[in-house]
């Protein structure tokens, strides 16, 4: 069992920058490939990024953040990280995190979801 708590969203402006964090309990953290998803208003949730099982694992990103975003782990600390820059209001939605047993852009092939954070990008 994995729970996972997201944090760090907020309100910025266009061309900003936020961090977000998600923090996992458990002892198992670096069993599971790690994603982040979001969910914008009236529309799916859709795959953002994903980062392999070690800490400075390989990582894949959605073209629409592409260049601009980057997720982290930190196995010691079971946090996962998205750093993202150059923020647009396209980039408007609340953000999860999520633990699977695949490298993969489907949300099935995750498990265990964090609750979200919102994070809002103002033109």
């Amino acid at each position: 069992q994995v729970q996972l708590v997201e944090s760090g969203g907020g309100l910025v402006q266009a061309g900003g920058s936020l961090r977000l964090s998600c923090a996992a309990s458990g002892r198992t953290f670096s069993s599971y490939f790690m994603g982040w998803f979001r969910q914008a208003p009236g529309k799916e949730r859709e795959f953002v990024a994903v980062v392999s099982r070690w800490s400075y694992g390989s990582s894949y990103y959605a073209d629409s953040v592409k260049g601009r975003f980057t997720v982290s782990r930190d196995n010691a600390k079971n946090t996962v990280y998205l750093q993202m820059h150059s923020l647009k209001p396209e980039d408007t939605a609340v953000y999860y995190c999520a633990a699977g047993a695949q490298h993969s852009v489907h949300q099935r092939e995750y498990e265990y979801w964090g609750q979200g954070t919102q994070v809002t990008v103002s033109s």
